[in-house]
């Protein structure tokens, strides 16, 4: 099943929200990785104040707010890989 990375921090309220609504939509398509951007020194560096960030494929899909167009062109795109 195809993977989507979500970057976040904890104590993120902005990020429990977008997470939330994320959730729904990508059920049953594809699985998620979370990824503690405090864990990991270059995670911070690269997105410090943008989370919550969403990547599939090392592209960057969505910040706060959810991008919906943006995360179902990629659910799309993972539904014809797997056709």
């Amino acid at each position: 099943m195809a993977v989507i990375h979500y970057y976040s921090r904890r104590g993120c309220h902005l990020c429990e929200v977008m997470l939330e609504e994320l959730l729904p939509l990508i059920r049953d398509k594809a699985d998620i990785k979370y990824r503690d951007i405090d864990t990991q020194p270059d995670w911070t560096e690269k997105y410090d104040v943008r989370v919550p960030v969403i990547e599939y494929e090392g592209e960057v899909i969505s910040e706060y707010p959810l991008d919906y167009g943006a995360i179902r062109a990629v659910l799309d795109r993972i539904a014809k890989v797997g056709q």
